[in-house]
Parts: structure tokens; C-alpha cells; sequence
């Protein structure tokens, strides 16, 4: 057998390496995007029960919240408003006064005026028609808001929506922080006022606007001055507490240059 021939029988043909597979992105717990989740308080969410509970109709009102967490609802607070078992009208002159009380206490709009709270009271938490009308036609100029529903048998809904940058909407879980420390209940006080704000109405009694059963929200240019970056201040709120997941540099790309109103 000649050299070349046992060179060429010899030769070892190695076969084709397949390329490896991709890599998975892997992050931290700490780093990933977290879900917004809208928290009440004990205390706030007894309250909110207790005014449900105490009559047959729709009651209504606002969540205010944490300075530092502005999905952390600390107290649930009515004002005068006008119900039935499928709708809540608020007085225009008590949410001027609710919103100048709580900036005399020194909150922030996106504190007291971006959260509807309002009960059902039947076993659905789905908002109706209506609830849809008034969260577009109320809520629809606030840079972000939230529709939450309290229904029987603790069944509920909330909605997160921005209107800033491309917008957008989420539904988002609801809980009850036990970890906080908080106060026990005065229900003597929710009975007061309950019988101060809600006025009870038959639907053959109801002469208010049928389009919408929450706040007439006061414009900025009847109660308060505009702030001078509104956007600015959003990003503050974003950074502070309203985090939603994102980094401020992704903030800034959602917020995008749209001009945003603090007061709706």
C-alpha cells in the first residue's frame, strides 16, 4: 500500500459543531419590572366596607394617598353627592372644597385627585357605561388615573390609565397591607359622614346628568394656579413612588413631549 493511500484511509473527518444555543436574558428579582398593584390600608379599606355596606346604593369617593407611594391609599374620603343603586353624582362646590382642604393640608394633586373609588351594590365590580363615560369625560386630562370598583363579597376592579406620551391602560391587582402599622376604626365618625354626604335617591327621583355618576373635578383655572412643569412633576411622582417599573430614562421616552395637565 502505497504512502499516500494510508494518509488518505488514516484521516480523521471531523463532523460539523452545531452553533451554540442563544443565551437567556436573565435578571435579578431586584431588576425586574415590577406590576403595579394598588394597596389600601386597613383602615382606608374598613372604611370603604362600611360605607358600601350601610346603604343600598352606589356611594363614591376619593383615595388618598402615600406621599411616597401614590398607589398606596391611606384614607378613603366622600364628599356631598347624590346616589342611587346605579349612580353617584357628586356636588360641585364639595369637591372645590375637598380639593382646597386637602392642599391647605399640604398634598399634592396627584395625592388626592387621581384615584375614583366608588362601590356596587350588587356582586359585580365590571364597570358600567356609565363608570366608563365619567372616567374618560372626568379623569380623561389628569396625566394618570385610576378606576376602582368595590362590589359585594369583596369582589373588586381597578384600572390603571395614562393619558401622557402614547397612553395606555391596565388592569392591576388590589390588596390590603397588613405589614403597615395603622389606626383602628371610628365608626362613629363614617356613620356622621355617611349621613352628611350621601343623599339616597329612587331612579324615578333622579334629575341629575345621566352621562356621569362621579366628580365634576374643579379645572385648574377655577381652584388652583397651573403648575410650571407639569411634567417635571410627573417624573418627581414617577421617581418617588408611582414607579410602574420603568427607569427614568424609559419614563422620559413614555412620557415622550407631550404637555401633561397636574389639575384635569
Amino acid at each position: 500500500m502505497s504512502k499516500e493511500t494510508t494518509t488518505t484511509s488514516n484521516a480523521q473527518v471531523k463532523a460539523p459543531v452545531a452553533d451554540p444555543p442563544p443565551r437567556k436574558l436573565w435578571l435579578p428579582q431586584s431588576t425586574r419590572p415590577r406590576q403595579p398593584v394598588l394597596r389600601f390600608t386597613p383602615t382606608a379599606w374598613a372604611k370603604l366596607e362600611f360605607f358600601r355596606d350601610r346603604g343600598d346604593t352606589e356611594i363614591g369617593g376619593f383615595g388618598v394617598t402615600a406621599p411616597h407611594d401614590l398607589l398606596l391609599i391611606e384614607e378613603f374620603i366622600t364628599v356631598r353627592q347624590a346616589t342611587t343603586c346605579v349612580s353617584v353624582a357628586f356636588e360641585d362646590a364639595a369637591v372645590a372644597d375637598f380639593f382646597e382642604a386637602q392642599v391647605d393640608a399640604g398634598r399634592k394633586p396627584e395625592q388626592f385627585g387621581r384615584i375614583w373609588c366608588h362601590t356596587h351594590p350588587g356582586d359585580s365590580p365590571i364597570p358600567s357605561g356609565t363608570d366608563e363615560h365619567t372616567f374618560a369625560d372626568v379623569f380623561g386630562r389628569c396625566d394618570w388615573a385610576v378606576m376602582f370598583v368595590l362590589a359585594q363579597e369583596g369582589k373588586s376592579y381597578a384600572r390603571l390609565r395614562f393619558n401622557v406620551g402614547p397612553g395606555g391602560q391596565i388592569v392591576i391587582p388590589t390588596e390590603i397591607d397588613f405589614a403597615l402599622s395603622f389606626v383602628g376604626s371610628d365608626q362613629a365618625a363614617w356613620a356622621q359622614e355617611y349621613d352628611r354626604n350621601i343623599q339616597s335617591l329612587a331612579l324615578t327621583d333622579l334629575g341629575l346628568d345621566s352621562k356621569r355618576n362621579a366628580a365634576q373635578v374643579p379645572t385648574k383655572d377655577t381652584l388652583v394656579p397651573a403648575v410650571e412643569d407639569p411634567d417635571q412633576e410627573l417624573l418627581a411622582a414617577l421617581e418617588s413612588g408611582l414607579d410602574w417599573g420603568l427607569g427614568l430614562d424609559e419614563a422620559e421616552v413614555f412620557l415622550g413631549a407631550a404637555e401633561s395637565e397636574v389639575w384635569p
